[in-house]
């Protein structure tokens, strides 16, 4: 026995073989065996980008979230950090139930507990911490983003400087698994349970872009978050002999590198895929040192692991170019070697020019923190896509937020070339995304602390934004609008979320007619909401009927579905309904105006979708939106349609 469960599951975790499970499932009682499966990681200037104000706005009408507790699920903290400085905190409210795994000292009033769940983990591997911990970063990047306390002039490498039981109230995980069915997936199960309890849980979509149905995380009573950019770039300059110049990113910016050009050499020139990829040990044999070496990204090989391989053989410096699926996509790394990461269409020309002359030539001009790209938010190309495989009636992932080069907290020093203790660093990932997501949720609680999970995540939902900084469609890594199947509702608009107008409220036991309609048997539905249930005795209903704040349709004949929208603004207010509708499809709205005469009045409308075309073929995507205007708010419901 390695742990007995109560609170989000009635039962129990054990090492046992496959003789044993098939003798318990014989036992009076059994419900549910899953194996063990290991979760994948989905790996300061984003509160301004986010429009967080210290003086104004969200922050300080939610008093900086006082009094709600966020839950991370993670690899570890370093307690110590002072992004968890309990400094000018009031103790936490009674309602708290946790404990510290730590030395008592090493929590505070910001650090208010950490538990290390790691027997099973230990029970196989033998070498893992028995106090949480962070061994690699990851859980005191994702915590200090979600909480963290604001910390002066935090910086990397002279960068990017920028300001269930145990009673949370937000959950925030940054891992996940590839899709399940809903009761195999122990974050689905646990989560509903949180939900139940008023819990809201936020989750990473995955780190699996740009293809489709890649998601983690999808099931409609967590807020899956995919990952955007923010404007700003820690600026790496590929120059090359011929004058050319293309912007690139790199952390590591060394002050000292010449501006004098290097030979130039691209690491495929012996025409091997590994060697063209930096891969360990490719580069022997051939000449580059001193040089600066162009190195191709992929290959399930790091970033900066391809730097060393070019440090190691001698090059000078290294130029990364990005596969054609991660397009204009690039990160800002800590690099070990003097370093930048181009996009694919800069690398396509690098190489043109490689190839013209018999001498190329180049550098890399280090230009530091830029701040003010107006092409972004754009969603990074690694963030995983829709639609979801697990419930396809259901748009995900829900929103989109900042996951590329974020700075936060971290447990160890970073600088390659110093010995100055550096705490904070730079990484991307929907593990980084998804935190800013808990943060602002935990905002939201305060400012509206007996709104229920799914009222919350309707009012992050459906103020999310359309356009980018210079008033275009949010792009996707080719620098072309992004779907919906990317973006989800939008970019997320904290300010906006604060005071929705409607949202869509959607009760716990209202997902288990939901559940029964995805074909679900009894007991798998039971598994879910923790309790039996007999679908013959419940309504259940297409996916689409659920109050989601999203439309995802699979159209052949038409379909009609039904939604409920509750009034928490204005006590006598009307909103009318304004159409985007996706091509080849009629979308008819009744009423098309709803009069509401006072707080949390509840009105429905239904909405018919119809196909009017033909020249779209099977099985493509098209697009279109839903919008509720009043003279104040804007309630917006994306719509995704998928021709029969």
């Amino acid at each position: 026995m390695l742990y007995s469960y109560q609170e989000v599951i009635s039962g129990f975790a054990a090492r046992l073989t496959q003789e044993q499970v098939r003798a318990m499932k014989e036992m009076d009682g059994f419900v549910a065996a899953h194996p063990e499966r290991v979760f994948r990681r989905k790996t300061t200037h984003t509160p301004n980008f986010l429009g967080l104000h210290q003086q104004k706005g969200i922050w300080k009408e939610s008093n900086f979230g006082k009094g709600v507790i966020i839950g991370v699920l993670d690899g570890g903290i370093e307690p110590n950090h002072p992004s968890f400085s309990g400094a000018g905190i009031p103790p936490p409210p009674a309602k708290w139930k946790g404990r510290c795994d730590f030395n008592a000292s090493d929590c505070n009033n910001k650090l208010i507990g950490a538990r290390a769940f790691n027997l099973a983990a230990q029970a196989l591997k033998g070498d893992q911490p028995e106090a949480p911990n962070d061994i690699d970063g990851h859980g005191t990047h994702t915590a200090s983003t979600a909480a963290g306390a604001f910390v002066q002039n935090a910086d990397v490498l002279g960068n990017a400087k920028a300001a269930v039981q145990d009673g949370v109230d937000v959950i925030s995980i940054s891992l996940g698994e590839d899709s399940v069915p809903f009761f195999n997936d122990s974050t689905a199960i646990g989560s509903f349970a949180a939900i139940q309890k008023g819990i809201f849980v936020s989750c990473s979509a995955g780190n699996s872009g740009p293809f489709n149905g890649t998601l983690s995380n999808e099931a409609p009573w967590i807020l899956t978050v995919g990952a955007s950019t923010i404007d700003r770039r820690i600026v790496a300059t590929a120059k090359l002999g011929n004058g050319e110049e293309f912007d690139g990113e790199s952390l590591f910016q060394p002050k000292d590198f010449p501006s004098t050009l290097l030979p130039l050499v691209y690491a495929g020139v012996n025409g091997k895929a590994n060697s063209a990829l930096c891969a360990e040990g490719s580069l022997k044999g051939l000449s580059v040192k001193g040089k600066v070496v162009l190195c191709e990204r992929g290959g399930g090989i790091g970033r900066i692991a391809k730097g060393e391989e070019v440090k190691n053989a001698g090059g000078a410096a290294m130029i990364l170019v990005n596969e054609e699926t991660d397009g204009f996509s690039t990160s800002a790394d800590v690099h070990v070697l003097p370093a930048t990461h181009v996009s694919h269409a800069a690398g396509l020309k690098i190489k043109a020019y490689i190839n013209s002359t018999a001498t190329p030539t180049a550098t890399i001009l280090f230009k530091g923190t830029v701040i003010g790209d107006s092409s972004t938010p754009a969603v990074a190309s690694f963030s995983s896509r829709g639609p979801s495989l697990a419930s396809p009636g259901i748009l995900k992932p829900d929103i989109i937020g900042p996951g590329v080069s974020i700075l936060a907290a971290w447990p160890f020093p970073v600088d390659n070339t110093t010995n100055s203790k550096v705490n904070f660093n730079i990484i991307s990932g929907t593990s980084m995304s998804c935190p800013h997501l808990s943060g602002i949720a935990a905002l939201l609680k305060s400012s509206h602390p007996y709104w229920s999970p799914a009222a919350i995540k309707s009012a992050i939902m459906t103020s999310a934004d359309l356009l980018n900084l210079e008033g275009k469609p949010i792009p996707d890594e080719t620098l072309q609008p992004a779907d919906v199947l990317a973006t989800g509702v939008g970019h997320v608009n904290p300010s906006k979320a604060n005071d929705p107008g409607l949202v869509y409220d959607i009760q716990p036991d209202d997902y288990i007619p939901y559940l029964c309609g995805l074909g679900y048997k009894d007991d798998e539905v039971s598994i879910l909401v923790h309790r039996p249930i007999k679908c013959s005795k419940v309504s259940s209903i297409p996916e689409g009927e659920l109050n989601y704040p999203s439309f995802s349709v699979a159209l052949g004949p038409s379909q009609t579905f039904t939604r409920t929208v509750t009034n928490v603004g204005e006590a006598y207010s009307s909103y009318a309904v304004k159409v985007n509708a996706p091509e080849e499809v009629y979308v008819s709205i009744n009423p098309k105006t709803l009069y509401f005469s006072k707080v949390n009045q509840k009105l429905s409308y239904s909405v018919t979708f119809s196909r009017i075309g033909s020249r779209g073929k099977a099985g493509e995507f098209t697009q279109g939106f839903l919008t509720w205007v009043s003279a104040k708010h804007v309630v917006r419901s994306p719509i995704s349609v998928k021709l029969q």
